[in-house]
């Protein structure tokens, strides 16, 4: 099937034939009677800079209402877009899924912040000292030992979002890209850094800001979710009105915030004359 490009055709008649869209209603009435849990099977857009033609694909579970609302839910966006202004708004607390960095096999003083021995030890300081009583003859599963750190699955809480941005688009036959102003800063720039987000690129599309860190490396698939918990505190509920955002250069000492304002301080740099000068024809 791979050879000849036959992947899912069969699956796509499904939905033109009539006993094929029979079998899918069927399928779904199903799904209303007997599931506990729904999930959807989603892909990010193709149009990221990450050098690689397969889109992302992540199975993403369904919370709140009922079976057969999550089903219809799910029914009416197969093959759609769901922009994620559609699911979360600015200033929310949400809940942050994702695989974190991968650090190889550590010992247990890296692995664990076990204290280190003194100087003097034998064999080695970075160890745990005892590792247990001698009964129950096992070693107990709380025990500090060296393996693997890092690559593991986890969900932090409470991810506040300071703004839900629109990417790069066109408005009356002109690019608007000024996607990081703000009220207070008025400057026409884009959330892109000068040369780039290191490890990633431009980004060009829709865009989400939180506080705080990420788990995973640059281009890792991560999940949003919203929060499980009602929040009540004045950090949770407090509106955010971002005053500036710092779109100098993430690649050394960045001083300036846009192109434009580099040239104007720098004037025309060798790049830019080469650009600028006329061309002349090869003849002489």
């Amino acid at each position: 099937h791979k050879s000849k490009k036959k992947a899912f055709t069969k699956a796509c008649k499904r939905w033109r034939d009539t006993d094929g869209k029979k079998q899918l209603q069927k399928d779904f009435a199903a799904m209303k009677k007997y599931c506990k849990v729904i999930r959807v099977i989603v892909h990010q857009m193709k149009l990221l800079p990450f050098r690689q033609k397969k889109a992302h694909i992540m199975e993403i579970q369904l919370n709140g209402g009922t079976v057969a609302e999550k089903v219809a839910w799910a029914q009416a966006r197969l093959e759609k877009q769901v922009p994620v202004h559609s699911v979360f708004s600015q200033s929310e607390v949400i809940d942050v899924i994702a695989v974190t960095k991968g650090r190889g096999v550590k010992g247990v003083t890296s692995r664990w912040h076990t204290k280190k021995l003194p100087r003097k030890t034998h064999k080695g300081l970075r160890k745990v000292a005892c590792i247990g009583a001698w009964h129950p003859a096992r070693v107990g599963c709380s025990i500090a030992r060296a393996g693997q750190k890092g690559y593991h699955h986890r969900t932090e809480l409470n991810k506040k979002i300071y703004r839900i941005g629109r990417g790069l688009h066109m408005e009356d036959g002109k690019l608007v890209k000024n996607n990081a102003s703000t009220s207070y800063d008025v400057t026409a720039k884009s959330i892109t850094p000068l040369g780039g987000f290191p490890h990633y690129g431009e980004v060009n599309n829709d865009f989400v800001m939180l506080k705080g860190c990420i788990a995973g490396t640059k281009k890792r698939v991560i999940t949003l979710r919203k929060s499980l918990l009602v929040h009540h505190s004045r950090q949770a509920v407090e509106n955010i009105e971002l005053k500036f955002i710092d779109t100098t250069s993430k690649f050394g000492h960045g001083r300036f915030q846009t192109a434009e304002e580099k040239r104007a301080f720098m004037g025309p740099q060798k790049k830019h004359l080469e650009k600028e000068k006329p061309e002349t024809s090869g003849d002489l």
